[in-house]
C-alpha cells in the first residue's frame, strides 16, 4: 500500500486551485400573461453540449441570482412544473442583467403531460441495470413501490431481494443504515417524483466492500434550487394491534451550504404468532410430539435523528458531515408459550406453559466526515472518516410451569439472564478516480476497526438466584481490515468493458472467558470484478459479468451464548464460524429496450446459515449458525413492463430458481445432508391513474412465491394480493395514502425442517395483514431537491440482530 499512498500524496500535493474572475447574472421569470412564477428553477447552461453549469431558484416574487459565473457563452433556461422557456444565449463577461425570461404556461398541456407520463425505461449498463423512472407514470408512487417493481426485485414483507439475496439500499450512493423494518418505512415517505432512476447493482464492482451482496440504489433528479423546505409526515396502522409514526425534516440551501435536520418518534405495539409442531425420534420412529403456541407481543419506543451539513468552499473543495442516532430506551417483550407434550399415538402425556419478559434499550450513533478535492484538469480525490457506537442492554426472566393432563401441578423451572454488548467501529477511506485518454480509473484505500464486547450472566432461579458459570461468559472480539482496490473501464461504440480487483487483509481476534479459548484469523483475499457489455444494434444486447464475493460473520453468531425461549428452545452463538466466499456469474440478454432475460449462477461456498436441529434424546430445538459445506444457487429471470393504456401501467416479473445447501446434521451422527429446493415467483402489479389531473393513483398487485429454502428449512408457499390510493391536495403539497396488506391472508407460510431423524416445523405470523393510513405536508420551496443520505457503511450491517 505504501506505493499507492505515495502517488495519492504527489497528486494532492501538487494540486493547486486557481480561481479565476467571476460575475453575476440575474433576473426575472414571468409567463405569457407578464405574472411572475415565483420558486421556478433557473439552469445556465454550456452551448456545446448543454450539461449544466449552475442553477438556482427563483424567489417568491419570480427573481433570481446566479453567482460566481466564469466569462464565456452560455444558455440560460427556465422550468416549472414540466413547463420550459425557450433558451436564452447569453455571452457573460460582465455582471449581467436580463428582463423577463418567459415560460409560456398551457394548462391543458400541463394535464397531458401528467396523464399520459411516459412509461419508465431500463437501459443495461456494463456494471448495472438502470431503471429510469423520472417522469413517467410511477412518478407519484413512493420510493418503496418503485424498487418493488424494480426489474429483478423480489418483495419478502420488509425485505427487499434479488436473487434470493438481500439487496442493500443506497440513496444517491449513500447506504441507508436502517432495518428492513425501518428502511420501508423511509421509502414509504419519500417521494418518488424526486427519484431519477433506480441502478440494479447484482455485482457490485471493486470499490464496493468485498462483503455485501447485490446493491440499489437510488438516484435522486437533480434540482438544485436554493432556499427552504420541510415537511411533516406521520402514518397509522391497523393491525392487530394499533401503531403509528410522525416524523419532520428541514432542509436550507444556499450557494454554498446544505443544511438538513430530520427527527422521527415510533411508538409501536406489534403481535406475532407462532404455531410448532416438533416429532421427536428414536430408533423406532416417532415416540413424543410437542405442540406449541406461542404469542409474542412487543412494545418499544423508537427516536430517529439525523443531521446533514454539506458545505462548498470554491468549486473543487467540498466537506460533508453525517450523523445519525438510533435511540431505542425502552423496549419490552411479553412472550406466553403453551406447549402440549403428546405420545406416538397422539394421546396427551403433560404440558407445560412458559412466561418470559425481556426489557432492552438499545442505541446506536453514528458520524461520518467526508472531503472531496476536484483537481483543476482532471480527477478527484475523496477523504472519508466515520465512527459508530452501538450498546444494547437487555434482561429476561423466565417461569416454565409443567402439568398433568388433568391439569396437577409437576415442577416449575425459572431463570433470569442479563446481557450487555458495546461495539465500536472506526474507519477511513482514501479514493482517487480520474480520466486517462477515453479510460476511466477508479483506486482508493480503506483501513476498518472493529471492536466488540459481549457478556452474559444466567441465573438459576429455582433456588435462589444462583450464577450459572456454565452457561454466561464474556466475550471479546476485535477485527482489523486493510483493504485496496483499482479499476478500469472503457466504452468503445458497440463494446463496454470493465475490470477491477480488491485486495482485502484481515485480522481478526475471537476470546472466549468462559471457555478460555481464542480464536484468531488472519487471511489475506484478492477480489476480482469483470463486466462486459456488446450492443449488437438498438435491438439486441448481450452482458456477462463476474465478481468474487466474501461475507464475515455478523458479531452477534460469533457469540458462543445461548439466547433462550425456555429451557428446551434456544439459540446458540458459534465462535468457530469462518468467512466465505462466493463467485458470482451473470448472462444477460436485452430486446429491444423492453424484454429483459437473465441466466445466473452462484457458489455460495460454505455460505453461514443459521441451522435448526431437534435433540432428539433432551428433547430440545436449538438454532445454530454453521458454515455448511456446500452451497449454490442457479436461476432465469424475466421482465417486462407496459404501458397498456395512458392510465395503465403494468409490471411484471418472472423468476426460476434452485437453491440448495449440503450442512452437517449435528444431531444426526454429523453425516452430510443436502436441503434443496426448485421454485418460482411471479409480480404482477398494476398501477392506474384514476382521475384526470393525475392526483389520484391507484395500485393493484399480486405476488406469488412457490417456497424457500431457509437453511435446514423449507417455507411453504405464500401470496399476497394488496391494494393502495394516493391523493395529491393543494397543489401537490399535501399526500393522502391508502394501503391494504394481505388481503388474503395467505402472506405467511408454514417452515418445514424433515431429514434423517428431524421432523419439525412453524408457522409464524406477523402483523403482514393491515390496512395503513399516510398524511404529508409539504411546506416552504417543497420542489427542493435535499441532501438526505445515510451512512454507507458495511461493517454496521453486521450490528442488525433479528427479532
Amino acid at each position: 500500500m505504501k506505493p499507492l499512498l505515495l502517488f495519492f500524496a504527489v497528486l494532492f500535493g501538487f494540486s493547486q486551485g486557481v480561481l479565476s474572475q467571476s460575475y453575476t447574472l440575474s433576473g426575472e421569470i414571468k409567463d405569457n400573461t407578464n405574472t411572475a412564477i415565483p420558486f421556478a428553477s433557473v439552469f445556465l447552461l454550456a452551448t456545446t453540449d448543454s450539461t449544466l453549469v449552475k442553477g438556482t431558484s427563483a424567489d417568491e416574487n419570480g427573481l433570481f441570482l446566479l453567482e460566481e459565473i466564469s466569462e464565456g457563452l452560455y444558455f440560460l433556461k427556465a422550468s416549472y412544473i414540466g413547463q420550459t422557456s425557450e433558451n436564452l444565449a447569453l455571452d457573460i463577461s460582465k455582471d449581467t442583467k436580463i428582463g423577463a425570461l418567459i415560460i409560456t404556461q398551457n394548462a391543458q398541456a400541463l394535464d397531458e403531460v401528467v396523464v399520459t407520463a411516459a412509461r419508465p425505461v431500463v437501459e443495461r449498463k456494463v456494471d448495472r441495470l438502470v431503471f429510469n423512472v423520472e417522469n413517467t407514470v410511477l412518478s407519484q408512487s413512493s420510493s418503496w413501490e418503485i424498487l418493488q417493481q424494480t426489474p429483478g426485485v423480489i418483495s419478502m414483507q420488509d425485505e427487499l431481494q434479488i436473487r434470493n439475496q438481500a439487496a442493500t439500499i443506497y440513496i444517491n450512493d449513500r447506504k441507508v443504515q436502517l432495518s428492513p423494518e425501518e428502511v420501508r418505512n423511509l421509502l414509504e415517505n419519500y417521494q418518488g417524483e424526486n427519484i431519477k432512476s433506480v441502478e440494479v447493482i447484482r455485482n457490485p464492482p471493486a470499490r464496493y466492500d468485498a462483503e455485501g451482496g447485490p446493491v440499489l440504489n437510488i438516484v435522486t433528479s437533480k434540482n438544485i434550487s436554493l432556499g427552504y423546505k420541510g415537511n411533516i409526515n406521520s402514518t397509522y396502522t391497523q393491525g392487530v394491534f394499533s401503531k403509528y409514526n410522525i416524523g419532520t425534516s428541514h432542509f436550507y440551501k444556499t450557494e454554498k451550504l446544505n443544511l438538513n435536520a430530520s427527527y422521527s418518534f415510533a411508538p409501536r405495539k406489534d403481535f406475532k404468532s407462532f404455531e410448532s409442531v416438533t416429532n421427536f425420534m428414536d430408533n423406532t420412529g416417532v415416540f413424543s410430539i410437542w405442540e406449541t403456541d406461542f404469542d409474542k407481543t412487543n412494545r418499544f419506543e423508537t427516536h430517529n435523528a439525523g443531521l446533514v451539513v454539506d458545505y462548498t468552499f470554491d468549486e473543487r473543495n467540498e466537506l460533508s458531515l453525517t450523523a445519525n442516532a438510533q435511540l431505542s430506551p425502552e423496549r419490552t417483550y411479553n412472550n406466553f408459550q403453551n406447549t402440549l407434550i403428546k405420545n406416538s399415538q397422539g394421546v396427551l402425556d403433560s404440558t407445560f406453559t412458559t412466561a418470559s419478559f425481556l426489557d432492552e434499550t438499545k442505541n446506536n450513533i453514528s458520524a461520518d466526515l467526508t472531503f472531496k478535492h476536484q483537481f483543476k484538469e482532471n480527477g478527484s480525490l475523496t477523504l472519508n472518516g466515520h465512527y459508530t457506537n452501538f450498546d444494547l442492554t437487555r434482561s429476561q426472566e423466565a417461569n416454565s410451569e409443567y402439568f398433568l393432563p388433568n391439569g396437577d401441578f409437576i415442577r416449575d423451572f425459572n431463570f433470569l439472564t442479563n446481557a450487555q454488548q458495546d461495539i465500536e467501529i472506526g474507519t477511513a477511506q482514501l479514493d482517487y478516480a480520474a480520466l486517462f485518454g477515453t479510460v476511466s480509473f477508479e483506486s482508493g484505500l480503506k483501513a476498518s476497526f472493529i471492536d466488540s464486547q459481549s457478556r452474559l450472566d444466567y441465573f438459576d432461579l429455582n433456588n435462589g438466584q444462583v450464577l450459572d458459570a456454565n452457561l454466561s461468559d464474556n466475550y471479546l472480539y476485535d477485527e482489523k481490515v486493510y483493504a485496496g482496490y483499482f479499476s478500469l473501464s472503457k466504452d468503445w461504440e458497440k463494446w463496454s468493458l470493465k475490470a477491477g480487483l480488491r485486495a482485502e487483509q484481515t485480522e481478526s481476534s475471537g476470546n472466549s472467558v468462559a471457555l478460555s479459548t481464542i480464536n484468531e484469523l488472519s487471511y489475506f483475499e484478492l477480489f476480482p470484478t469483470f463486466y462486459v457489455l456488446h450492443n449488437m444494434n438498438e435491438n439486441h444486447s448481450f452482458a456477462f459479468d463476474y465478481s468474487r464475493k466474501l461475507r464475515r460473520p455478523r458479531y452477534e453468531d460469533l457469540n458462543p451464548f445461548r439466547t433462550f425461549v425456555n429451557e428446551n428452545i434456544f439459540f446458540e452463538g458459534n465462535p468457530n464460524l469462518l468467512p466465505n466466499f462466493s463467485n458470482n456469474f451473470n448472462l444477460n440478454y436485452t430486446l429491444k429496450q423492453e424484454f429483459f432475460f437473465d441466466i445466473y449462477y452462484r457458489d455460495n461456498g460454505n455460505y453461514i446459515s443459521t441451522l435448526t436441529f431437534q435433540d432428539n434424546e433432551n428433547q430440545i430445538l436449538r438454532d445454530v449458525t454453521q458454515n455448511v459445506l456446500e452451497s449454490t444457487s442457479y436461476g432465469f429471470d424475466f421482465n417486462y413492463g407496459k404501458s397498456i393504456t395512458n392510465n395503465w401501467y403494468l409490471y411484471s416479473y418472472v423468476s426460476i430458481f434452485h437453491e440448495d445447501e449440503t450442512f452437517l446434521a449435528l444431531e444426526s451422527n454429523n453425516v452430510p445432508a443436502t436441503n434443496e429446493f426448485d421454485g418460482f415467483y411471479v409480480d404482477l402489479t398494476n398501477y392506474l391513474t384514476l382521475s384526470k389531473d393525475g392526483t389520484l393513483k391507484g395500485e393493484l398487485g399480486l405476488t406469488y412465491l412457490s417456497g424457500f429454502l431457509e437453511g435446514s428449512n423449507i417455507q411453504a408457499e405464500t401470496t399476497n394480493l394488496t391494494f393502495g390510493l394516493r391523493k395529491s391536495l393543494w397543489k401537490r403539497r399535501a399526500l393522502l395514502s391508502l394501503a391494504f396488506n394481505d388481503i388474503l391472508g395467505k402472506a405467511n407460510g408454514r417452515v418445514t425442517s424433515k431429514y434423517l431423524n428431524q421432523d419439525n416445523n412453524f408457522l409464524a405470523i406477523p402483523e403482514t395483514q393491515y390496512v395503513r393510513f399516510g398524511f404529508t405536508y409539504n411546506f416552504g420551496n417543497y420542489r427542493l431537491e435535499d441532501n438526505d443520505r445515510e451512512i454507507d457503511k458495511i461493517e454496521r450491517d453486521r450490528l442488525n440482530a433479528e427479532e
